[in-house]
């Protein structure tokens, strides 16, 4: 084998929870890219969303992100950001990680770019794979720096749209619909035992 770096993708996120959304746009882009392994990291608070925090705890949201992955080859949580006191920045937790690293985001991530902290050295350090849908409307990406959209633009890696959102699905939770269709089994069971998202029945 030689040393053969491993060919890792770094999906960070608030997983808040982790749905189906997630796991289509890691598996597509994992066979598209060859990718070894992609590791799933919970952020404790990210720094962008600092006005509107996590409604479920870190610890939860690494369980679920575990009982996610379960049976999905080759995709395992990574609880770096957590173990640190926040906020969490990409960059710190990606220098922690041995490997031939990519950062994996969906388009509307990576259309906010220019506000992540040392994004320059962050994408050389992990050069970003961006699932992009049919009909992603690329002059969004007209506001990065033009290194940036470059490294965006070559990145790019056509998924079909999944269009589901976290939250929505605490949402739904909240007003009791089903939610089957949008995060696996064993992660709604988990909710429900520790009702998470929604109040307590009573």
């Amino acid at each position: 084998m030689g040393n053969h770096l491993k060919k890792i993708g770094f999906f960070g996120g608030t997983f808040d929870p982790i749905h189906i959304g997630h796991l289509n746009l890691a598996m597509r882009i994992m066979e598209l890219k060859g990718l070894d392994q992609i590791l799933f990291c919970p952020a404790n608070i990210s720094p962008t969303k600092g006005a509107t925090p996590p409604e479920a705890a870190a610890n939860h949201r690494l369980n679920m992100l575990q009982l996610a992955l379960e049976d999905v080859p080759n995709c395992d949580p990574y609880d770096g950001e957590i173990q640190r006191p926040p906020p969490s920045f990409t960059i710190d937790t990606l220098q922690e990680i041995k490997g031939d690293l990519h950062l994996i985001v969906a388009e509307d991530t990576a259309c906010g770019f220019g506000e992540w902290r040392g994004i320059d050295r962050l994408l050389e350090i992990a050069p970003p794979l961006v699932g992009v849908r049919h009909g992603f409307d690329t002059k969004k990406l007209n506001q990065l720096s033009e290194t940036i959209k470059l490294k965006v633009e070559q990145g790019m890696c056509k998924t079909p749209a999944m269009d589901v959102s976290s939250s929505e699905i605490r949402e739904r939770l909240k007003k009791r619909l089903y939610c089957g269709h949008l995060v696996q089994g064993k992660v709604l069971d988990y909710i429900h035992q520790n009702t998470i998202y929604s109040p307590p029945y009573g």
